[in-house]
């Protein structure tokens, strides 16, 4: 299973989430996934490579050129595909996925999730997106779609375009039940 992994950047958050991103890594590895990541060697992104390195897990990570020319790439990484620019990157990060997993995060991560999630309500991505809601981060964010829902920007069923788990160790279960979305995505996604 290849399973892309959004994820911050960020070293100054709460050892919580560095935690969590390692222990994910380190669960995926275990299972025999494939990372896809944004290809960084800090933050949460460098602790979940290096919790899948860790158990000789096999990661890719995918970093637009810019990034390395100031050398934020993992160096421990044999599979680092440098791309031209942002939107290439997001774009191979969930080409050929099987589920997405979004660690808490910034802009960046929200940005990418967010694309998913559209991506998955128009019927170009069909697979698990999972969030991991590491002490509580996307609790607000999971009210806040909720809104949107109940003001009628979104239909009811696109509330079952994502789901939140608490721990790492919820996520590949998690991923493992959640079916296909629907192949007629395209006839709701205009709110009704």
């Amino acid at each position: 299973m290849r399973i892309c992994v959004y994820c911050a950047s960020s070293q100054m958050c709460d050892a919580s989430y560095h935690a969590a991103a390692t222990r994910l890594g380190g669960t995926l590895a275990d299972a025999g996934c494939t990372i896809v990541y944004g290809g960084g060697a800090v933050g949460l992104m460098g602790s979940l490579a290096n919790g899948a390195l860790a158990r000789d897990g096999k990661v890719i990570g995918i970093i637009p050129r810019f990034m390395t020319d100031v050398e934020w790439q993992h160096p421990g990484i044999e599979n680092l595909e440098v791309v031209e620019d942002m939107r290439e990157r997001k774009h191979r990060l969930l080409t050929g996925s099987d589920a997405v997993v979004a660690l808490p995060g910034g802009c960046g991560t929200l940005e990418e999730l967010f694309e998913a999630v559209t991506l998955k309500r128009l019927g170009l991505y069909f697979n698990p997106i999972i969030l991991l809601n590491t002490g509580g981060f996307y609790d607000p964010l999971q009210a806040f779609m909720q809104k949107v829902i109940a003001e009628r920007f979104m239909n009811p069923e696109h509330a079952q375009m994502w789901s939140l788990v608490d721990r790492p160790e919820d996520v590949l279960p998690e991923i493992r039940r959640t079916p296909k979305w629907r192949e007629d995505a395209r006839d709701y996604a205009v709110v009704r």
